[in-house]
């Protein structure tokens, strides 16, 4: 009786699928700016990568065959620097022999790494960083979640047209591709409106000083001013045309939370200014799996997510769909394969607009909507969804090879 139980039992362990599954390591590399001005969107990135990992690590991990991968991360600073995040992939790929690369928060970083990245036998997901050559040069191994500015850009400028606005000041930030983007196409959507922009004065990414360009363009009298450049920088725009004593309505582009901005400038210098970009975390724009997920990174992290770093938790979850959807961690060309067929995960925080039933367009590139935001009562309010053609702007990108 005891050898046929015996039997039985192991026969019913053989026959059961993952018994004897074994437990394995998967490391994924990560470059972002966790120091110097695009920290305020590279780290919130990796607290939320980290915490997706986490989630994935606890939950079993990713189930390929007979394997259960635990993910661990080997982690760099690139400073958003184009030379840094050059360095950083070369290690991770020559040194480190990672096959997968998440994180990217800044164009100059993106940008760097994308224009060399397609040569090598690896899969990149980039998070926040929009500038469009990110995938408009077709790199097959290159998915980003963030859409490009200019797509932004071009709903900004007509909604602004829309608020009866005639003539616009411009303030930017220079030499990142995001915002000049952005800007470009700001401004072509607006004066094809009929509006008129007075003046475009810019800055450097590192300038904090804006009272010169504020000046010149409140003595030019528009209707309006527009703003955008990295959270702090756009935050001190906000106080120094507050200071200036100018009364005209505010329009800006940064992303930041209402804690970043507060550390620069007051409620009250803020109040009334927009904020108009693509729809990013808000929990309450994005319903009960928004507010579960801003539960749990305060509990983690004792902080309030910022609008950025969904984009970065979203990618954990595709490279996982992807894996368990290939049933490999090897056959790079399989793997990239599957996440261009992907749905959307079921964990994505964000509200994607799919292009024939994917996630990623040809190109790579994933898209949500936009929405403007305004500043009310010591936060962002959403007050309206832009409006946002997914799919004429992935035709579009189609023919851009910048």
């Amino acid at each position: 009786m005891k050898k046929l139980l015996g039997a039985v039992l192991s026969a019913a362990l053989i026959g059961a699928p993952g018994a004897f599954a074994a437990e394995k390591t998967l490391t994924i590399g990560y470059s972002d700016a966790l120091t110097g001005g695009g920290a305020v969107y590279g780290v919130p990135q990796k607290k939320a990568i980290d915490l997706a990992i986490e989630e994935i690590n606890g939950a079993g991990g990713i189930k390929v065959g007979a394997d259960n991968y635990k993910i661990k991360t080997i982690e760099y600073d690139d400073k958003a620097d184009s030379t840094e995040a050059t360095n950083v992939a070369r290690k991770l790929i020559d040194r480190d022999d990672v096959k997968f690369i998440l994180g990217y928060c800044c164009s100059a970083s993106g940008g760097a790494m994308a224009s060399f990245i397609g040569r090598e036998d690896v899969i990149v997901l980039v998070g926040t960083a929009g500038a469009r050559s990110i995938t408009s040069i077709g790199n097959k191994n290159v998915f980003r979640t963030r859409p490009p500015g200019d797509y932004t850009g071009a709903a900004a400028g007509k909604f602004i047209a829309q608020q009866g606005v005639k003539t616009l000041g411009v303030l930017a930030v220079r030499d990142v591709a995001l915002f000049t983007q952005y800007r470009d196409a700001l401004v072509k959507a607006f004066e094809e409106a009929g509006g008129k922009v007075v003046a475009i004065e810019t800055f450097g990414g590192q300038d904090r000083d804006m009272t010169a360009q504020l000046t010149k363009l409140r003595g030019l009298n528009p209707d309006a001013l527009f703003v955008s450049g990295y959270v702090e920088q756009v935050a001190f725009s906000h106080r120094q045309a507050a200071e200036l004593g100018i009364k005209v309505q505010r329009y800006g582009f940064s992303g930041g939370s209402a804690e970043q901005f507060t550390k620069v400038a007051t409620a009250e210098q803020m109040n009334g200014a927009w904020d108009l970009l693509a729809i990013e975390f808000n929990a309450d724009v994005l319903g009960p799996k928004a507010v579960a997920f801003a539960d749990r990174y305060k509990k983690k992290y004792n902080e309030n997510p910022t609008p950025n770093l969904a984009y970065a938790y979203d990618q954990v979850y595709v490279l996982r769909d992807a894996l368990q959807a290939a049933q490999t961690t090897t056959d790079l060309k399989k793997i990239q394969d599957t996440i261009r067929a992907l749905p959307v995960p079921k964990e994505a925080l964000l509200k994607y607009l799919p292009i024939n039933g994917r996630m990623f367009d040809d190109k790579g590139q994933a898209y949500i909507s936009n929405g403007a935001f305004q500043w009310k009562n010591g936060n962002w309010a959403f007050v309206k969804e832009l409006p946002s053609d997914a799919a004429a702007y992935s035709n579009f990108l189609k023919t851009v090879k910048d």
